[in-house]
């Protein structure tokens, strides 16, 4: 699995980027926030872990703009502290997107085995998203049936939970059944 390491902190990115090759990960080092920012898309890294304080784009900031990011796949986020901040500070990057925190210096069982975690969570998001594109639909009048156990048809379906819009034609085969004498 891929990790994106941000940290503008040479010495500490590049002792956790060696934990994280030692330990089979596919490690993308980012010196600051904006080229982790950059990184994201390009490197499709599927757990980043970020230190909290970096110029320009800290790490929370980081994580909000990952978090916006709708259609992507999931990317757990890890933020790194060099020291131990309040429970408020805590709950308020939880609320930003935050998935788990770390304090400086690392202590690597406690990171192999939030990384555990982390594999088990992005694992379990990309199965949720393959079932969530499964649409039950019932075999005879068509309709689908939603979250809530109720059928609609497929264009109110798709208009509700996305921004596509409906044209509607006839196509070769049904101008031939229905209209052709």
């Amino acid at each position: 699995m891929k990790i994106l390491v941000a940290d503008d902190d040479r010495t500490s990115r590049t002792l956790l980027g060696g934990a994280l090759v030692k330990l089979g990960y596919e490690v993308v080092e980012a010196a600051d926030g904006e080229s982790a920012w950059s990184s994201i898309e390009r490197t499709r890294a599927r757990i980043v872990v970020s230190d909290w304080v970096m110029p320009d784009i800290d790490g929370l900031e980081l994580c909000r703009r990952v978090r916006a990011r709708r259609e992507s796949a999931y990317v757990y986020f890890i933020l790194l502290s060099g020291k131990r901040l309040g429970a408020e500070n805590y709950a308020s990057a939880m609320d930003q997107g935050v998935d788990d925190f770390l304090t400086k210096p690392l202590d690597l069982d406690a990171l192999r085995m939030r990384l555990r975690v982390a594999e088990r969570i992005v694992a379990l998001n990309e199965r949720v998203r393959t079932l969530e594109g499964i649409l039950p639909m019932c075999s005879y009048c068509r309709r689908i049936r939603d979250e809530r156990g109720s059928y609609q048809s497929l264009e109110n379906y798709v208009s509700d939970k996305t921004p596509a819009q409906f044209s509607h034609g006839v196509c070769p085969d049904c101008v031939k059944k229905h209209f052709d004498e």
